[in-house]
């Protein structure tokens, strides 16, 4: 039997975003579709990780709903994981930094109405950890190099520099008036709302339940699956 699938969202006051979460895993039923995939969120919305861990049986992969790494993927995945004593449990990689993000917000942006040498803010959520603020520099430069000798200025709506606002300035006096936003976010929410309404041009769409999102949570998936075939070692994180 293969374990279970359990994807964890962060969660939002925003009532779109945890069915933003469920049409994203109704895709991954129809790529695989004798999987069980199960949605937990780590705060705000029902189910919670630790309820759906709870309900889950045997083995389980936990497939962050994340762009990057930071505390949620550093601590309290493990933490809710070694709660879960029941369980046998591996932890896949963040969603980011990857190429099929870069597909989805190629896609998301061109929805939005960007033309070619448009400058580009990819917005993110931000935090203080520093290597979720590589991720997100990784996806801009790939960003960068797939829209082709574009602008792409990695920014944030909390937590970490520039803000949004002063990265759509900075590249307004570079001669970039009307620069897009690429929205890096999973799901709608406050931030990416604002985010959105700070762009001078097009504004994309969160990710959401891009066909690439679902490839890449069973890519995600199924590599925690083959990290944990050579060892016994049960939780793992890239």
């Amino acid at each position: 039997m293969q374990p279970t699938l359990v994807a964890v969202a962060h969660g939002s006051r925003d009532p779109r975003a945890p069915h933003t979460a469920l049409a994203l895993l109704e895709r991954v039923r129809e790529l695989r579709p004798r999987l069980d995939v199960r949605l937990g969120h780590i705060e705000l919305n029902r189910p919670l990780l630790g309820d759906a861990l709870r309900e889950a049986r045997g083995a389980a992969v936990l497939v962050p709903l994340l762009l990057g790494r930071g505390t949620h993927v550093k601590r309290d995945l493990p933490a809710a994981a070694a709660r879960a004593g029941h369980l046998r449990i591996r932890i896949a990689a963040p969603l980011g930094p990857h190429p099929l993000l870069v597909e989805a917000l190629v896609e998301r942006l061109l929805e939005a109405g960007w033309s070619p040498a448009t400058a580009v803010v990819l917005a993110a959520a931000g935090s203080r950890d520093p290597d979720a603020a590589a991720d997100t520099r990784r996806t801009a430069a790939l960003l960068a190099e797939r829209l082709g000798a574009v602008p792409v200025v990695p920014a944030y709506a909390s937590g970490a520099t520039p803000a949004v606002p002063d990265a759509l300035r900075a590249l307004a006096a570079r001669g970039h008036h009307r620069p897009a936003v690429a929205s890096y976010f999973a799901a709608p929410g406050r931030f990416s709302a604002a985010c959105a309404a700070a762009a001078p041009g097009p504004a994309a769409a969160p990710l959401g339940d891009h066909p690439a999102l679902a490839r890449l949570v069973l890519r995600r998936y199924d590599e925690a699956l083959a990290r944990g075939a050579g060892g016994r070692r049960e939780l793992a994180t890239a």
